[in-house]
């Protein structure tokens, strides 16, 4: 009888060690190793008998490449965030908070997609919570099939018998493999079954879609090894006060990875949001002091998005400095820059800024959207809603041009706005005849302050 083997897994990393170490050398943490039992007996291992191939060597000039043919998921906004569709043999993995969508999101592709047979496998619902779910969403793929199961060897057989075009595991963390003798959502058993997942991706050319638990500090959920493993990340994100969720690419090896789709969720399911800007600029009767527009572009979609500033006189001590959205280092610098350069006392005044929608913006050309926004609520005057602002700020207070700003400028005159202030540095190439609205070109805050406010 062979000897029990167990490791010690970091729950924070993944790290394995051979004994108990009080902290982590990998992540630094303290008090995150745990022992786990990694293989009982060689005989119990399970072994698929695949058909493999000898590798050898071949010089790159003699390589053949043949562009991958993508799967049409019927979801512009999935597509957009994939770069295009599904590449067959992919392994794509999903994070997101519980209740914000994942599930759902997943089981609206398996019942919308066309002209593709679908596995969709549960380890949480039953087949009832999930039949609920789908006649909330709308029965269109007659071809989906549904399968509550966690032990990886059934779900396999289960894969030989109806062999799907498009498999969806709902979560990695509620599968079990009987080759490590552990409990479900230990660091050892995701490891094993995504691998046995990207096997079978890489194997049999399907693409494969996992879900995933997220921790308490927003990561995905098991070891750090899972994100390298698969081929794109994708991360379900929104803030549950609002209805509209933002699924956001962070790893993605046959596309861009600063993509986003957007959706709003509904009672019939996740509806896509053609036109982003509908839920980013707020409708309001009167032009309010504090507000700017600013024209951002996140991967090839230009949007419109609204900033909103609170300045007032600190009630304590120490001025604060909030935000949301937005890098708040960022307008630590950005209200520097305004009190050494341009001679504004904000030092003594708490700063608060919003971006509107609950959306995160790391897009540069926003920065002067957030000055002007802050400069708006010190002086209490109110910049018009038909102004907007696609540049960003140094450090010696001058305007610097930003990437793609025709498609800015187009954006906001197809959203009727008449003014946006941009560097006088993009004006190199740029046909302004094209556009309807003003463009005006400037090179400092100065000058920026002085035609909004005189």
């Amino acid at each position: 009888m062979s000897k029990t083997k167990t490791v010690f897994f970091c729950q924070n990393c993944g790290t394995q060690s051979l004994k108990w170490i009080g902290k982590c050398p990998s992540c630094g943490e303290w008090n995150t190793y745990v022992e786990e039992v990694v293989e009982r007996d060689k005989d119990q291992k399970w072994n698929r008998q695949t058909e493999r191939k000898q590798n050898k060597p071949i010089l790159i000039n003699e390589i053949k490449y043949e562009q991958e043919s993508r799967k049409d998921t019927n979801n512009a906004e999935l597509n957009r965030v994939l770069g295009g569709g599904m590449v067959p043999g992919s392994l794509i993995l999903i994070g997101g908070e519980p209740g914000i969508g994942k599930s759902t999101l997943m089981l609206q592709i398996a019942l919308h997609i066309k002209n593709c047979k679908v596995l969709y496998v549960s380890g949480e619902e039953s087949e009832q919570q999930i039949k609920m779910r789908a006649e909330r969403i709308g029965l269109n793929n007659s071809e989906c099939y549904i399968l509550t199961e966690t032990s990886t060897q059934q779900i396999f057989q289960q894969i030989a018998e109806i062999t799907p075009n498009l498999l969806v595991i709902d979560s990695i963390q509620t599968l079990q493999t009987n080759i490590i003798d552990s409990s479900a959502g230990s660091i050892s058993q995701i490891k094993e079954c995504a691998a046995e997942m990207q096997r079978y991706a890489k194997l049999t050319g399907t693409p494969v879609f996992l879900i995933g638990h997220i921790t308490k500090d927003g990561n995905l959920a098991g070891p750090k090894l899972l994100e390298h493993m698969v081929d794109t990340v994708l991360q379900f994100e929104g803030d549950r006060n609002y209805g509209y969720r933002i699924l956001r690419s962070v790893k993605n090896r046959f596309g861009s990875t600063s993509e986003l789709g957007i959706y709003e969720m509904q009672g019939s399911g996740l509806r896509e949001v053609s036109n982003p800007s509908e839920i980013l600029l707020s409708q309001r009767d009167e032009n309010l002091s504090g507000t700017a527009i600013a024209a951002t572009i996140e991967g090839m979609r230009p949007m419109l998005i609204e900033t909103q500033s609170l300045v007032s006189s600190a009630a304590y001590g120490t001025p604060q400095r909030s935000s949301t959205g937005f890098e708040t280092k960022r307008l630590g610098m950005l209200l520097a820059v305004l009190e050494k350069r341009h001679g504004f006392r904000l030092g003594v005044k708490d700063v608060f800024l919003n971006i509107a929608g609950g959306i995160r913006v790391d897009d540069p050309a926003i920065d002067l959207a957030v000055i002007c926004s802050i400069l708006s609520s010190n002086e209490d005057i109110a910049i018009s809603a038909k102004d907007c602002f696609a540049a960003e700020v140094g450090l010696s207070g001058e305007i610097r041009p930003v990437n793609r700003v025709d498609q800015r400028i187009a954006e906001a005159d197809k959203l009727g706005f008449e003014r946006i202030f941009i560097s006088k540095y993009n004006l190199k190439g740029l046909e302004l005849s094209k556009f309807n609205l003003e463009v005006i070109a400037v090179s400092n805050v100065e000058q920026v302050f002085s035609k909004l406010f005189g």
